[in-house]
């Protein structure tokens, strides 16, 4: 059976949304631990718009200036817009639309007497090898990053990179798919093989033959769509909602986070686990909650009992603290 994952850097204008969104929750955070956010972001040409709802004992001098430092921190910075021009996102011509409201005094209610912020269901997944994770997206993700990186101290190659495993019934490399943007061509074949370990049956950069328009120029870039590659691709069903615009006391964040975190433990010598649970809002308590293995293709399914309160599972993961860029970059490999 062949294997197929894919990856995108933080370059990636649905990323560049998730980042603001998290950038802005880690500035926020810092001076109201207890602060509820849920804030969304569309990036297109040099607009950004941020939707959405917030309570806390905060102060916001300027968002606009909190934005762009998120991109810079991306790479995104005035430097690059010299180089690119329009053929990526300008800094200097950035916009900021603010459509941020307050959260709901009937969602708070709920929230204050240590409920959740939302209902829904979360997976948590976690199999043997490299940071526990699929061999196809390890691969891809290790590739994408090496490339970012190399992008980042380069001046003719960009940061809006896709890549794409197709891996063998014995984990070998069929095919790795890169999508790069360059100002001038550049053989990346070394590169490539040196990352991965071993050499692709087949390789193949830029597909279209060219790839210079890039970024919230060529795309318009939205919170939450990029979740198959921050959690398990197609390894793993996907839960809830995106975990990257949320405070701690959504399920969303926490509970994501969680099932991962207990995937992890109960994996133990299984070649695979899984971790399903539920939640509901304004309620502490776990619907259901259910640990499934799998060992030489044989399941096994334990419903198991998680008696924590919202807050002591945001204790158990120290998440009270401006952590939400980094996870935003990292994905679930936590």
């Amino acid at each position: 059976m062949l294997k197929t994952a894919e990856y995108v850097s933080i370059g990636h204008p649905d990323k560049v949304a998730d980042f603001i969104s998290s950038y802005l929750l880690d500035t926020l955070i810092q001076q109201d631990p207890t602060l509820k956010y849920a804030v969304e972001v569309m990036i297109k040409d040099n607009t950004v718009i941020l939707g959405g709802e917030v309570n806390g004992y905060i102060k916001i001098d300027d968002i606009s200036e909190i934005v762009k430092q998120a991109l810079r921190e991306i790479g995104y910075d005035e430097e690059y817009a010299s180089v690119w021009k329009e053929k990526a996102i300008d800094i200097n011509k950035l916009r900021v639309i603010d459509l941020i409201g307050i959260q709901s005094s009937e969602i708070l209610q709920g929230v204050s007497q240590d409920g959740w912020g939302d209902q829904g269901v979360f997976v948590g997944y976690a199999s043997q090898g490299e940071d526990l994770m699929p061999q196809d997206l390890g691969l891809a993700r290790k590739l994408n990053n090496a490339l970012y990186q190399k992008a980042k101290n380069s001046k003719h190659l960009g940061l809006d990179i896709k890549t794409q495993i197709t891996l063998d019934e014995d984990g070998k490399i069929l095919t790795a798919i890169v999508a790069i943007p360059m100002l001038k061509q550049e053989d990346l074949t070394d590169f490539v093989i040196d990352t991965l370990g071993q050499t692709p049956k087949q390789l193949i950069i830029n597909g279209t033959g060219a790839y210079t328009y890039h970024s919230s120029i060529a795309d318009c870039g939205i919170t939450g769509r990029k979740l198959a590659c921050d959690f398990y691709s197609t390894s793993c069903a996907i839960g809830g909602g995106s975990p990257w615009t949320k405070d701690p006391s959504k399920a969303d964040l926490t509970l994501n986070l969680y099932a991962r975190k207990l995937a992890k433990e109960y994996l133990k010598d299984n070649d695979e686990c899984f971790v399903y649970l539920s939640s509901c809002i304004g309620k502490s308590e776990l619907p259901s909650a259910l640990v499934k293995t799998i060992k030489n293709g044989t399941f096994k399914f334990e419903d198991i009992s998680v008696n924590l309160k919202p807050s002591e599972i945001i204790d158990t993961l120290n998440l009270r603290r401006p952590i939400f860029a980094q996870l935003c970059k990292n994905g679930l490999v936590w």
